[in-house]
């Protein structure tokens, strides 16, 4: 069992950055494949980027790639997401989520969700 909160989300104009980051609960976060989904309302929570245990390989939507960066500490049980150069088509509830051992980018895959952090990006 895991507990992932998220926060860092807010209200920036296009072109801005942003740093979400996800604190998990517990001794086994290294046991947890990582990934960032965000969704709008009415369309489907889509996945933005994922990371393996050891933060060795990333995983990134083609939406987001050269934009926004994975990456985990897991000494402190967090995975943060850096997003650069925002668009307004970014603007979405940005959920961070963990599965056991193994990366994946569907999001019928993870196990674990947060409660999702708001992001706005105005034009």
């Amino acid at each position: 069992q895991v507990q992932l909160v998220e926060s860092g989300g807010g209200l920036v104009q296009a072109g801005d950055s942003l740093r979400l980051s996800c604190v998990a609960s517990g001794q086994t976060f290294i046991t947890y494949a990582m990934g960032w989904f965000r969704q709008v309302p009415g369309k489907e929570r889509e996945f933005v980027a994922a990371i393996n245990l050891s933060g060795g390989s990333t995983y990134y939507a083609d939406s987001v790639k050269g934009r926004f960066t994975i990456s985990r500490d897991n000494a402190k049980n967090t995975v943060s997401l850096q997003m650069n150069s925002l668009k307004p088509e970014d603007s979405a509830v940005y959920y961070c989520a963990a599965r056991k051992w193994f990366s994946s980018t569907s999001k019928g895959a993870y196990d674990y969700w947060g409660q999702g952090t708001q992001v706005t990006v105005s034009s």
